[in-house]
């Protein structure tokens, strides 16, 4: 019989990484003692997925909020700062919120509703039906959102996110203005210096707010996107993909992760012999059900990968083929059409019926998604993710 098992995405365990180790090494030793313990036999096409958490901590791509404050300040002027479209989260923006609001004087915070760009409810939207509300169209402050609907409640940690950015704003001396709105040209009537904190749409965005006459206008791409009195920095995302270190820092997302993941495969290659795939990974892309919550708050899934994880799935759909093409077909005659079938599939099956209901999205976004629900965010220890099988098929 041949080999049942199909994907296996599997958790390594690693030592706890510092600022300054070799993390090149680490990653390596680790899949190499896997291999020694009988845990793993290396394959081509394999696919080895590291934290992008990790990778910063090792590269020391830290920033404390007075850096913050300084570069909001420098960039800003250091007087009333328009705050438009951050994300509802303590660990992804709260800390960010805290050294904007101390490098000004006044902070206008716009939020979106009924929620976040990632899917944080301020409100249910039905809740906003039964008040004739039309997020389209109606702007609120928070004093009038309140009197609606009282106390907005996240339903996972029951923050009160509008109170708790209020509150964080005036802890730094700054005067705090909440509105909520879903049109960047309401900032505008506030301040003309805006800080669009929004993370996939924030070029859209950048546009509108000055078609509206905004004269500053940044995203938080472009706050820590250079050293700060020797801070960390992203050249390429400042602030986002940054994450709460301590009260006091936050890590920013890694820098040069393409010749970390491209040195890492070389080793790999040298060692086992095989030809296997590396990618730095971030917030995976799906959607909860149950807390609407759209997983990716990183700019990108994947912000390094080697060659061969360019590009789409190219796959035939099975149950298709089973249904339609061959539906006469039974037992072995049927699995004899099916792995005929793929096996001279065309190299592009884009816009074909036989591949329509397949997954059409990248490579990187699909496997850091598996890579990101198998280590999960807690006490798991396994900031490496192991995949085989990924680009077998049912013919293999």
């Amino acid at each position: 019989m041949g080999r049942i098992s199909g994907t296996v995405s599997r958790g390594l365990r690693a030592p706890i990484i510092r600022e300054g180790d070799d993390l090149r090494k680490i990653v390596v030793d680790t899949v190499m003692q896997a291999i020694a313990n009988g845990e793993l036999v290396a394959r081509d096409r394999d696919v080895l997925c590291i934290t992008e958490s990790i990778l910063a901590r090792s590269q020391g791509n830290y920033a404390s909020i007075n850096d913050i404050a300084e570069d909001v300040k420098a960039k800003f002027g250091g007087e009333t700062v328009g705050v438009l479209f951050p994300i509802l989260s303590r660990n992804r923006f709260a800390i960010c919120l805290r050294g904007i609001a101390r490098g000004a004087k006044k902070i206008v915070l716009q939020l979106s509703y009924p929620s976040d760009e990632v899917g944080n409810h301020l409100v249910n939207i039905d809740a906003l039906d039964a008040k004739d509300i039309d997020p389209y169209r109606d702007v609120m402050t928070q004093e009038q959102f309140e009197e609606m609907f009282g106390k907005s409640r996240h339903p996972f940690t029951d923050m009160d996110y509008l109170g708790y950015y209020r509150q964080i704003i005036e802890e730094e001396g700054a005067e705090a203005v909440i509105l909520l709105s879903n049109r960047p040209s309401t900032i505008v009537e506030y301040t003309k210096n805006v800080l669009t904190c929004d993370i996939h749409t924030r070029q859209r965005t950048k546009r509108l707010l000055k078609q509206a006459g905004a004269e500053i206008v940044l995203g938080m791409d472009e706050v820590l996107n250079a050293p700060v009195n020797g801070s960390g920095y992203n050249d390429k995302y400042g602030l986002l993909g940054s994450n709460k270190a301590t009260e006091n820092m936050v890590k920013l997302f890694p820098v040069n992760c393409q010749p970390f993941v491209d040195g890492v495969a070389a080793d790999l290659r040298e060692k086992t012999g095989k030809n296997i795939e590396v990618m730095v990974y971030g917030d995976g892309a799906f959607k909860d059900p149950v807390g609407k919550i759209w997983e990716l708050a990183d700019p990108v899934v994947s912000p390094g990968y080697t060659d061969g994880l360019i590009g789409q799935p190219n796959e035939l759909k099975l149950k298709y083929l089973a249904d339609d093409a061959f539906k006469d077909l039974r037992g072995i005659e049927l699995e004899d059409a099916i792995r005929a079938s793929i096996a001279k599939k065309d190299a592009q099956l884009k816009g074909h019926m036989v591949s329509e209901g397949t997954t059409p999205r990248r490579l990187t976004d699909l496997l850091g998604s598996l890579a990101d629900l198998t280590s999960g965010s807690g006490d798991k220890g396994t900031p490496f993710v192991y995949v085989q099988g990924y680009f077998d098929n049912y013919t293999d």
